[in-house]
């Protein structure tokens, strides 16, 4: 991962420091809070694209409220990261997402409509926010997360995780 830009950017929630990185294909942003390298337990949310919820403000699914209760857990603490990354539709692209809303609307939970759309249930990678993460020094994560593949896969690529917490206020 390489460090494009960076930039202080003011927000209802504080002051967040923004650093673009790109890794030869894909950009990912590290949006972080107070001082954070060679800590531990730093809060950390690993956050998805979402065109429907962050665009045009989509009440069929969470990730703008998730976003929100991150940043607003993070300004709370006074320090924490979070780690945006291109992966709309779990990894899948948009027109999975669409392909999938009619089965989701029918009441599936959206990774079963993503597989009955024909696509993976979750098709994303975690590896470049472990890379951000090592490349910013953080010592050990508090992940903002109730989803155990972010967990494991963050693990996996050598990330210590001690622990995680609900998205909730």
């Amino acid at each position: 991962m390489i460090k494009m830009a960076e930039v202080d950017l003011k927000t209802k929630y504080g002051t967040f420091h923004e650093v673009l990185f790109y890794d030869g294909q894909k950009e990912a942003i590290a949006f972080y809070m107070g001082d954070i390298s060679e800590k531990e337990h730093v809060l950390c949310r690993v956050h998805s694209s979402c065109i429907h919820a962050h665009i045009f403000n989509s009440i069929e699914c969470e990730c703008r409220e998730e976003m929100a209760i991150a940043q607003q857990l993070i300004q709370k603490e006074g320090c924490g990261i979070i780690i945006w990354l291109e992966q709309e539709g779990k990894g899948n692209g948009h027109y999975a997402l669409l392909k999938s809303i009619p089965f989701k609307r029918e009441g599936m939970p959206q990774a079963a409509a993503y597989e009955a759309a024909g696509f993976q249930k979750d098709a994303r990678d975690f590896l470049a926010a472990a890379k951000i993460l090592k490349a910013l020094d953080v010592n050990s994560i508090t992940m903002l997360t109730n989803n155990q593949k972010k967990v494991d896969t963050l693990t996996q690529y050598g990330i210590e995780i001690s622990g995680t917490k609900s998205l909730e206020l």
